[in-house]
């Protein structure tokens, strides 16, 4: 059971349990996010794509969690959120061409590799600022509230964003004003290289809520069933006006912060041993199999069919043209204005005479 750290997280009048029929699509959507990310880990080695952020360890929080939301909730997310992606109807397709930025790319190559956004899903673009999504979640959450709008906002953000100024600001603002906001904490034991232990000092990150009135509560991340509950909880409290939950999931990421890292130099190959014997994949394989809901045969076709459809996948979207140099003028106004349209030309006529190399 998750630890209540304090005050109560009310029953949603939905189904607070998973559904045992769902259990096998949340267990799709846990390996398709695997598979993708071991194949864009391996083309940013190859220098196919700059950069990415795997999210490796962390699938089962990611998965439940937007398992338990509705469509017409706000995701804020960091940018390591590509499990939530896939549960808000986000193809691997459309995520890669976001990484490639290429001129399928619905950002345009304007937001930087893992940087994606889809308002068609309630789905907030990020950016790199550390915790800045806080903020921008309790305010959308505000807005919701003044429009009777029944919908909750959720930021998503790790555990080194709980010394952020934005974290504290964003905890503050939606107690006082009971925003019907999740703040949902993976926090996966390390800030890139710095352990939690060097981070605070405080027992539990979800008791950090206490002190601004927002009750906080600690659950396994690696139990898909655990984050369910409490996500449909905190969502039910919201919607009936009681306010703001803190949800700290204790997870692990197996791999680097992002390519740019190298984890080896910070913690011990028995630390990641250990935490890859909780894989939550195999967690939820298990009690599948053990409830007679899958097989070995099955998890070898489901692998077969995901790493072959992502395959496909890329090769369709590694195959897009560049975007149009030309389309960062665009999108500034509905229509483009006298002074933009001349830059434009001037822009064009400079391309074709190779004043501008591309």
């Amino acid at each position: 059971m998750p630890l209540l750290v304090s005050g109560p997280v009310a029953t949603s009048t939905l189904a607070t349990e998973i559904a045992p029929e769902d259990l096998p699509s949340i267990y799709r959507a846990m390996v398709v996010a695997r598979a993708l990310d071991e194949r864009c880990l391996t083309m940013q080695r190859q220098g196919r794509i700059g950069f990415y952020v795997p999210v490796m360890g962390q699938e089962a929080a990611q998965v439940a969690c937007a398992w338990a939301l509705e469509a017409k909730d706000w995701i804020f997310p960091a940018y390591r959120e590509l499990g939530l992606a896939l549960v808000r109807g986000v193809t691997p397709e459309e995520l890669l061409d976001q990484f490639f930025g290429n001129a399928a790319d619905r950002l345009k190559g304007r937001q930087m590799p893992n940087h994606y956004g889809y308002r068609d899903r309630n789905f907030v673009s990020p950016s790199s600022p550390i915790g800045t999504q806080i903020t921008q979640a309790v305010g959308a959450a505000m807005a919701a509230r003044r429009r009777n709008d029944p919908i909750v906002t959720i930021p998503f953000f790790g555990d080194g964003a709980t010394s952020s100024n934005d974290f504290h600001a964003g905890l503050n603002f939606a107690g006082v004003f009971r925003t019907p906001t999740i703040f949902f904490c993976q926090n996966n034991g390390w800030a890139i290289s710095l352990p939690r232990s060097r981070q605070t000092a405080a027992k539990t990150l979800a008791e950090k809520g206490a002190a601004y009135g927002v009750p906080g509560v600690v659950v396994d991340g690696n139990d898909v069933h655990q984050v369910f509950r409490t996500v449909r909880g905190a969502r039910a409290r919201a919607i009936a006006g009681d306010g703001p939950t803190l949800i700290e999931a204790q997870v692990y990421r197996l791999g680097p912060h992002s390519t740019s890292d190298d984890p080896r130099r910070y913690r011990t190959d028995a630390e990641l041993a250990e935490w890859k014997q909780r894989d939550p994949i195999g967690r939820l394989k298990h009690e599948l199999v053990d409830a007679g809901q899958w097989s070995e045969e099955r998890d070898s076709q489901l692998l077969e069919e995901v790493r072959a459809d992502i395959a496909g996948a890329v090769q369709r979207s590694e195959s897009v043209g560049a975007a149009d140099p030309l389309s960062f003028l665009d999108d500034v106004y509905a229509t483009r204005s006298p002074a933009l349209e001349e830059q434009r030309q001037q822009l064009e006529g400079w391309i074709q005479t190779g004043l501008v190399k591309l």
